[in-house]
């Protein structure tokens, strides 16, 4: 008999009642209002006309897929919340640290050096550094050689073309590499201290607070050191 009239709103009464879940709030429709919605629309329904098996289903099967799709967005927020509190407890241990950021800007303090860095994407003939204040001057220029492709780490020592050292301040550094002929702009990196970390809300990631350089995403850390 393919005609649900008899049986199905006995069924539904006892499936309903097996339910645990908590209700639903006032704007939602949980499990228990859909099967109270489906046994009244059964016990309504035209006996002449009644709904196919068909519809019933459909209408169970409809009303099944809204609601996974709603565990699965819960699932989705948990998951976001617990991938951001391990970000933090994982940006947490970066303080008092030092990281590699991409800038093409350095704060030199008095007296002390400036480590920079840069990565050659491809066997170099020759790479140059050139430092400038400011204005725009040219501080320092450095010639460092043939390099292979990779990671190059240098430190400048706060002085100028003729020994002296400078001011403490803003600085500009710039990388060229000779490579297959032709004269190519690298980018360059800082490394600096993680001083601490600010955690963001809605779902954003951490920050770090880098010594001279401000505000940094975690996402821009190229190394930790």
């Amino acid at each position: 008999m393919d005609k649900p009239s008899a049986i199905l709103p006995g069924a539904l009464d006892q499936l309903k009642s097996d339910l645990t879940k908590p209700k639903a709030s006032k704007n939602e429709m949980g499990q228990e209002q859909f099967f109270d919605l489906m046994v009244t629309q059964l016990q309504n329904q035209d006996p002449f006309n009644p709904m196919e098996s068909g519809d019933f289903l459909g209408q169970i099967a409809q009303f099944s897929t809204v609601n996974g799709i709603s565990e699965l967005q819960k699932s989705f927020a948990a998951l976001a919340s617990s991938l951001q509190s391990n970000q933090a407890l994982q940006a947490s241990t970066m303080v008092g640290r030092d990281v590699v950021i991409p800038r093409d800007t350095l704060t030199l303090k008095a007296g002390e050096p400036a480590a920079l860095a840069t990565t050659v994407t491809d066997a170099a003939a020759n790479v140059r550094l050139t430092i400038t204040d400011g204005s725009g001057q040219i501080v320092r220029q450095t010639l460092l050689g043939p390099q292979n492709a990779g990671r190059l780490n240098y430190v400048w020592d706060g002085t100028n073309d003729a020994g002296q050292r400078v001011a403490g301040g803003g600085y500009r550094a710039r990388f060229d590499a000779a490579i297959g002929g032709q004269e190519i702009a690298l980018e360059t990196s800082v490394r600096a201290r993680v001083d601490s970390v600010s955690l963001a809300r809605n779902g954003l990631p951490p920050t770090l607070n880098v010594d001279g350089y401000g505000t940094v995403d975690i996402t821009d850390v190229l190394e930790i050191l």
